[in-house]
């Protein structure tokens, strides 16, 4: 039995910021699995990729991350462009990977299911359902509203989202995901039609604004903390999601789980590549200046 298990693409990832370009491993897995690795957490990885790219489940292995793998046809290929401003990025796909299945999950028990789908057909609505009879289900939403179309990335609703809410009971957005799914940018009235469509828990993640969280008709603002030096945006919401669920484990309030999933977010943004810390580096920073909301 594990306390998490995170479902979703490794994927290869190009990152071109104005200072540099990189290539790296990526995906919301890449990043929760590096960020929860070093937490007094049961955790397990299912992700799928090419057999040619092995070596990043290998890696992942070698860090101490359980992973079930299924070996496909092609990794998923993300091109990542940021400007001066990290909160926003400009994104290419130039590979798609294979579809989740029930097959994959139905051995596999845990506390909370976080999916992490890339694309809009990563994660059929089938297996959401399937996970919920399981566990809780975590969802960070952002694949669902992807659509591929010659490599480009288009913003797309997601059909399926007041059937499949239902079944979800964290859901995570950033501010603009939101906007896409509800029609409004009012964060809280946002968050409550997303709660009236079934999700139980709502985390909408602003950037440097912060986050606020919905829960029981509760709204908790949860301040950004101010990183040293802001260098790479890409998995800081995988970061704070790892952060935040660990504490919801650990029985942890909605406040003090938001506050610790965003104090690793801001140590994350400030180097390339994933969360390498651990709970005591977040636990240093928890009291140290916070940006306003």
């Amino acid at each position: 039995m594990y306390d998490i298990c995170c479902i979703g693409h490794l994927t290869l990832d190009k990152v071109i910021t104005p200072d540099s370009s990189l290539h790296m491993a990526g995906g919301t897995s890449f990043y929760f699995s590096n960020a929860i690795r070093n937490m007094d957490a049961r955790y397990i990885l299912i992700t799928s990729l090419a057999e040619k790219e092995k070596r990043f489940v290998e890696n992942l292995r070698e860090k101490g991350v359980t992973v079930n793998v299924s070996y496909g046809s092609k990794t998923v290929y993300f091109e990542n462009i940021y400007s001066r401003n990290l909160d926003h990025r400009e994104q290419k796909v130039l590979q798609t990977g294979d579809i989740f299945s029930l097959d994959q999950i139905e051995e596999i028990e845990a506390t909370i299911f976080h999916l992490g789908p890339l694309l809009a057909g990563d994660i059929p609505l089938g297996v959401i359902k399937a996970l919920s009879e399981k566990g809780k289900v975590s969802l960070d939403v952002q694949g669902y509203l992807r659509k591929v179309k010659n490599q480009n990335v288009y913003s797309i609703d997601w059909r399926d989202k007041r059937e499949a809410l239902q079944f979800v009971d964290i859901l995570k957005a950033n501010e603009t995901e939101m906007v896409k799914l509800t029609g409004t940018g009012d964060v809280r009235k946002g968050a409550k039609l997303l709660r009236d469509w079934g999700a139980k828990e709502i985390v909408i993640t602003l950037g440097s604004k912060g986050s606020v969280i919905y829960a029981d008709h509760t709204f908790y603002d949860i301040p950004a903390f101010v990183p040293a030096r802001e260098t790479d945006a890409t998995g800081c919401g995988d970061t704070y999601m790892a952060g935040y669920l660990y504490q919801r484990i650990k029985h942890a309030g909605i406040q003090e789980a938001g506050e610790f999933g965003a104090a690793m977010a801001s140590l994350k943004i400030e180097s390339h590549g994933p969360f390498t810390g651990t709970e005591a580096d977040v636990l240093k920073i928890l009291y140290g200046n916070k940006k306003g909301m």
